[in-house]
């Protein structure tokens, strides 16, 4: 006969103390059913002839039951009384095991039988939203904001649970019926004022919906994919690959709802970090319509971190050290185009040119008085990251128009030296460098004009190419593609908490650079680093001084490069000596060791 409650409750009576905490009363339950085959383990040994009475497998459950009883938290004891008692009760459960779990319905004099699983089943998940009133409604009659009802009928869904497991759930959605918001577990969806459908993404949820056909998944399962893309590299059709490989499941989690997972996950990320928790899109988007929302809200060609300028860590800020502090450390300053390391006067200087002979840099500030504040310098680094498909180093050696096959004309060219492939890819250029906003407009007009448009139902943009030999242009076959993003450019601290970035088109170019550098301290001028390590720091200087030698970029902030960088690109040039001098001998480097 299976045990009962009533044996449930005399279990408890007799073998744990009444001043015992419920939970973990519960806990210890479970660990005596998890110590089942430890005691089988004694009665076989018992079987043998001269065994002990105690064998080393009771002082293994004598040690794992004190240690259960004892709480891991000193200031919550799960002593009710105050009065540790947790030597005496193990030493009782432990001798009294036999009787216990005979209660309990298990002989463990029968070894044959098999091991039971535990008594505490899986709980039934439930979806529902953490909110208990309304966040859109005021304060209603008796100081009450207006409670949440429920939407509809309890919902049965699947649920890719934290042990990446399928299991069902029941979905609850809740209601205000004031301002008609529905709340989900992951969104709430509320009309604005036009009476569109608009969401808010819940940013602390720990299930996310992955498909509108009642599919969710844990939000650790999100964790895990996002440390696959930044450990291994891989996307969401990998990690879709192998939770079904390692789960074994008939369900499987198909490439786009982990795609969607990803989205979801991501979406909050990004939000969060770029402080837009009031974040609102049409509801119930699709997954790229989603992307494109938050895309649009954190920057398309460009984003900045506000909370990013008022960090500072050891790691990239420090109390600002004057040259009288080197020189009290006793530290050999030289000139400031000297660099340390080098031998420089083996270096022939480049003569500097027009306009920029009688540029002098700022001289270096005085120390302080000692009740003044030192104040404090940051360094922030900046980089491009290149965008480059892995296809196209084995067709950037062959000519363009396919299927030709022949080698270029030379190195860094599109084409091979036929002349009629050469013609083709210019007119394709001049095409689409003439291609603009005002361009589009005109031929849309024009198509429009004409009084017979076939089976077009609406304007349509029509690029037309020159034909190749017998092709026509619109049917040449070609790897040639219009000009796009050339680089990410991204600004970070030295510690390496991001500050913002932007886009390079068609090349990294120093005036796209300054651009990206002035948005993100646009409305930051006071925060701007001290140092900013850049590996082209060279050419942007030159165009700072060229363009504006007013710039304030040039008082507020010393441009520095690599030593690498440095050595090996511009150290004949008397600007960058003064400037970009990684190591300088007058001590106006960055001082800190981390750096």
């Amino acid at each position: 006969m299976a045990p009962t409650v009533r044996d449930l409750i005399l279990i408890l009576q007799l073998f744990f103390p009444a001043e015992l905490s419920i939970d973990k009363a519960f806990y210890l339950f479970g660990v005596i059913i998890s110590l089942y085959p430890l005691f089988r383990l004694h009665i076989n040994q018992r079987r043998q002839p001269r065994q002990p009475a105690r064998t080393a497998w009771t002082t293994a459950i004598l040690a794992i039951l004190t240690a259960a009883f004892r709480s891991d938290d000193e200031d919550n004891s799960p002593w009710a009384t105050g009065i540790d008692r947790t030597e005496e009760f193990a030493q009782h459960i432990c001798n009294e095991l036999d009787p216990l779990y005979s209660m309990l319905g298990l002989n463990a004099h029968n070894l044959t039988a098999p091991t039971p699983n535990s008594f505490f089943a899986v709980p039934r998940r439930i979806l529902c939203s953490s909110r208990i009133s309304c966040i859109f409604c005021p304060v209603a009659d008796l100081n009450i904001i207006p409670t949440l009802r429920r939407r509809v009928d309890i919902q049965t869904v699947w649920l890719f649970d934290e042990t990446f497991c399928w299991v069902q759930a029941d979905l609850v959605i809740a209601h205000c019926a004031t301002c008609r918001a529905d709340y989900f577990p992951d969104r709430i969806t509320y009309k604005d004022g036009t009476g569109r459908r608009r969401q808010r993404l819940e940013m602390s949820t720990d299930s996310l919906r992955i498909s509108k056909h009642g599919i969710w998944a844990h939000r650790k399962v999100a964790i895990l994919q996002e440390s696959a893309v930044h450990r291994m590299h891989a996307g969401w059709s990998n990690l879709a690959d192998l939770v079904n490989d390692f789960t074994g499941n008939q369900r499987k989690l198909t490439y786009r709802q982990s795609q969607r997972l990803f989205v979801e996950h991501f979406s909050r990320r990004l939000l969060l970090f770029h402080s837009r928790e009031n974040f609102s899109c049409d509801a119930h988007p699709s997954t790229r319509s989603l992307a494109e929302a938050v895309r649009a809200e954190i920057g398309v060609n460009g984003g900045i971190l506000e909370s990013a300028m008022t960090h500072g860590c050891t790691n990239c800020t420090h109390l600002k050290r004057y040259r009288s502090d080197l020189a009290a450390a006793g530290a050999n300053f030289g000139q400031a185009q000297g660099v340390a390391g080098l031998e420089n006067e083996e270096i022939e200087m480049d003569p500097p040119p027009a306009g920029e002979a009688n540029f002098i840099p700022p001289p270096q500030q005085d120390s302080p008085p000692p009740s003044e504040p030192r104040g404090y310098v940051r360094l922030a680094v900046m980089d491009g990251k290149t965008f480059l498909i892995r296809n196209v180093l084995l067709i950037n050696n062959v000519c363009g128009i396919v299927p030709c096959g022949l080698p270029v004309r030379s190195p860094g060219a599109l084409t091979c030296s036929t002349e009629s492939h050469i013609q083709w890819h210019r007119e394709y250029n001049s095409r689409f460098a003439r291609l603009s906003f005002p361009g589009v407009r005109r031929v849309i007009r024009r198509q429009q004009g004409h009084a017979n448009t076939g089976g077009n139902h609406g304007p349509t943009l029509e690029v037309s190419l020159p034909p190749l030999g017998d092709t026509p242009g619109n049917e040449v076959v070609h790897t040639f593609k219009a000009g796009s993003t050339y680089c990410l450019q991204t600004v970070q601290w030295a510690c390496g908490y991001p500050v913002g970035w932007g886009k390079c088109y068609r090349s990294e170019s120093s005036p796209q650079v300054l651009g990206i550098l002035n948005r993100l301290w646009a409305n930051f001028p006071t925060f701007k680093p001290s140092f900013i390590a850049y590996d082209a720091a060279c050419n942007l200087l030159r165009h700072l001084i060229t363009q504006n030698s007013d710039d304030p970029w040039i008082v507020t902030t010393k441009f520095i490069v690599d030593a690498w960088h440095y050595i090996h690109h511009r150290s004949t040039d008397i600007l960058c000596r003064l400037r970009c001098n990684p190591a300088p001998r007058d001590g106006s480097q960055p001082d800190s060791p981390r750096w």
